[in-house]
Formats: C-alpha cells, sequence, structure tokens
C-alpha cells in the first residue's frame, strides 16, 4: 500500500478497538489518504474500551477520532463512511485504492468475507478487495478460535487475504502495554508493506 491510493481501514464491534485506532493514527500523521469505515456495533466497544464516542453522522465521528489522536490537522486525509451507506466510493471495484486493512475484524465479519456475503460497506468493501485482487489485511480478535473460525480464515488465506493476529513477539523488549500495541500495529503495517519502526525487530 502506498501515498498514491487511499486505504481503506474498518474497525468492527471486536475487542480491540485501539488497533484500529493506532493504525489510523500512524496512516494520518504519515500522511495516508484513509477511507474510514466503523460498523455499527463498534460503537458500543469504542465507548467502553477508550471512551470515545461514536455514535453519530459521519462528520462527526470523524471529528471525534482526530480530537481523540490530537491530528485535527490532518484533516483533509480522512474520509469517514457509515457502514450502511452501500454507494460509498469503497463499494466499488472502480474506486482506486491501494488496499484493506480490517482491525480487529469481529468473527462475523470474517465469516461472512469468506462467504462472500456483502451486506454492509465493510463486507462489500472486502468483497470488492478480492475480485480486484488487491491486498486485504484482517486482524482477527477472538480466543480462542473454533474450528468454523479457523477454517473461515484458512479459505481467506489460500485466495491471498493475509491474517495477522494481535499476538505480541516479547523479543522486542516489551515493557508497556503501548509496546505490546505497537508491535501488533507494526505487524499490520508490515503486512501491509506500509514502512513503519515502531517496534524492535529480531537482532535490529
Amino acid at each position: 500500500m502506498n501515498k498514491d491510493k487511499p486505504i481503506v481501514l474498518a474497525i468492527t464491534a471486536a475487542s480491540g478497538i485501539i488497533y484500529g485506532i493506532k493504525i489510523l493514527e500512524f496512516l494520518l500523521e504519515n500522511e495516508y489518504r484513509v477511507d474510514l469505515i466503523i460498523s455499527q456495533n463498534a460503537y458500543y466497544v469504542a465507548k467502553q474500551e477508550l471512551d470515545l464516542d461514536l455514535s453519530h453522522n459521519s462528520e462527526t465521528i470523524k471529528q471525534n477520532i482526530l480530537s481523540f489522536i490530537k491530528l485535527s490537522s490532518k484533516d483533509n486525509f480522512l474520509k469517514v463512511w457509515l457502514n450502511d451507506e452501500l454507494w460509498a466510493g469503497p463499494a466499488s471495484g472502480s474506486y482506486d485504492i491501494s488496499g484493506m486493512i480490517i482491525a480487529p475484524a469481529s468473527m462475523a465479519t470474517v465469516a461472512a468475507i469468506s462467504t462472500g456475503l456483502a451486506e454492509n460497506l465493510i463486507t462489500r468493501a472486502a468483497d470488492v478487495i478480492i475480485k480486484e485482487f488487491k491486498k486485504l489485511i484482517i486482524v482477527p480478535r477472538e480466543t480462542p478460535f473454533s474450528s468454523i473460525h479457523l477454517e473461515n480464515m484458512l479459505k481467506l488465506s489460500n485466495i491471498g487475504v493475509k491474517i495477522v493476529p494481535p499476538i505480541v513477539g516479547f523479543y522486542a523488549d516489551i515493557q508497556t502495554l503501548e509496546d505490546s500495541i505497537n508491535f501488533v500495529v507494526g505487524k499490520i503495517l508490515d503486512a501491509s508493506n506500509v514502512p513503519n519502526s515502531l517496534y524492535r525487530r529480531w537482532n535490529q
């Protein structure tokens, strides 16, 4: 993924909203254009985990998030879509984007994508990414995984989707919660071919 085209970032109603927010923060800080989609149920998770209010229209959500990450100056790099806006740009293969990251990804979202069920903007955008052979990164946030979860992820992996579970590598001198979050976010960005130095790499 690169700065020439927007990156679609989707946040679903799984625990770990901070991963999506931190990815967004990194991309905006480095002036990547982002099309952000947030599922309706993610509003509740964001409120519970981060005390972040996302239960408004797209413009208010945008301003609340930019204020939360203290990047209001990057307003022009962010576009927010509601999950029921199936006429939005990411719903079409002719909308030119470099790829998509879903972080965190609920198992319901993974199941829908693996079966081609595109009933909302997140699953439709993922369906478009797959059919257009573009890069799709999924960050599954569940534990333990059932056989059904694993089969769905294997099906997606077999067609080129990158599955990046939020697992910390403690070799990276992890000292704080922020270190562990940065490690996971760095690995997600690595999978997206987005250069970063968010964590200490092995023997470096």
